[in-house]
């Protein structure tokens, strides 16, 4: 699947947060909406049918994940990489600190980033169950996407592991505090295609960005690209960590990840166009996520509604559009 949404999920999620897969495209994430450029109806080469997978079998996800007041460093600190993404790595001594102490003792916070991460990580119809010895409150958290076997059977992350849950993180993020449908594809950490469909690509037709890093390591970074294509001036979405304009390198929205310009300069594309296999920066080599939008959120200035992406001011660019949000 290219697209990863959960069923009863869908508008339920307030920060990224829980999941209950519907119509599924894996790990295409839904995370991205086509924000309107790209065409659909894309033929699929021969050697690519095998992971086509039928409209049934597709499901999509919303996106939400705040990462304000927290700090992503903290994940090397919380154990999970070494203890694994189990019974025991949730109880382990590290990780409840973690969970009560960091970023201030951002509770809500952490609870919301741990639904996004077992979501990434561990298959459909498990979950991970965490009671917190400080507070007593049972959370249980659903899993969806599998994308890294290993560590959520409960073995320490292997390094492919640590960079596409780290990306899979980052294709989530989204600082407004919206709910964007997105498409997500790539490969698992195993190397295996996320399941994606006609469909999926046809609905989520924008091509928006790659995301890779590695937040498990100490000092670890998120990255971002755009995806072969780029904003107008007067065009924005709700998605500031997603697709920019041309030569736009930050986004004030998305400051916890760098921007790159185009994925293709750093990235390899795999051979049927839709997603990167692997992407280097700074020497390091990367395992990344793709992400697709619906065109419909593409938002443009002069449509007579204030859109989040939009901002106040004399002109009519996205970033002053008097003309839908006033001066």
């Amino acid at each position: 699947m290219g697209f990863t949404s959960f069923r009863s999920f869908w508008s339920g999620m307030a920060g990224r947060g829980a999941a209950s897969r519907g119509v599924t495209c894996r790990l295409s994430l839904v995370l991205s909406l086509m924000i309107g450029v790209v065409a659909c109806g894309v033929e699929q080469p021969p050697d690519e049918m095998q992971v086509l997978v039928s409209e049934s079998q597709t499901f999509q996800e919303d996106n939400g994940l705040s990462l304000n007041g927290l700090s992503l460093n903290g994940l090397s600190l919380n154990g999970l990489s070494l203890n694994g993404l189990s019974l025991n790595g949730l109880n382990s001594e590290d990780f409840i600190t973690w969970f009560n102490s960091a970023d201030g003792g951002n509770l809500a916070g952490h609870e919301t980033l741990m639904k996004y991460m077992v979501r990434c990580a561990v298959p459909e119809g498990e979950v991970r169950v965490f009671v917190n010895p400080t507070t007593g409150v049972r959370y249980v958290w659903e899993g969806g996407m599998g994308l890294a076997p290993l560590w959520s059977g409960g073995t320490p992350a292997t390094l492919a592991e640590q960079q596409v849950i780290s990306a899979c993180l980052a294709a989530h993020v989204n600082n407004h505090g919206v709910h964007v449908p997105i498409s997500v594809l790539g490969k698992d950490s195993m190397g295996g295609i996320v399941p994606y469909s006609r469909v999926e690509l046809m609905t989520f037709a924008q091509r928006e960005a790659c995301f890779f890093g590695n937040v498990f390591v100490p000092g670890g970074t998120l990255f971002a690209g755009n995806h072969m294509d780029a904003l107008s001036p007067e065009q924005s979405t709700p998605r500031p960590c997603g697709l920019l304009g041309l030569g736009m390198m930050s986004n004030p929205a998305c400051t916890q990840m760098q921007r790159i310009g185009q994925c293709l300069d750093h990235c390899r594309l795999e051979p049927n166009g839709y997603f990167y296999s692997e992407c280097t920066y700074n020497g390091v080599t990367y395992r990344p996520l793709t992400t697709r939008i619906r065109p419909s959120d593409v938002n443009v200035c002069g449509d007579g509604v204030c859109q989040v992406g939009e901002s106040k001011g004399t002109g009519y660019t996205a970033d002053s559009c008097g003309i839908d949000c006033g001066s």
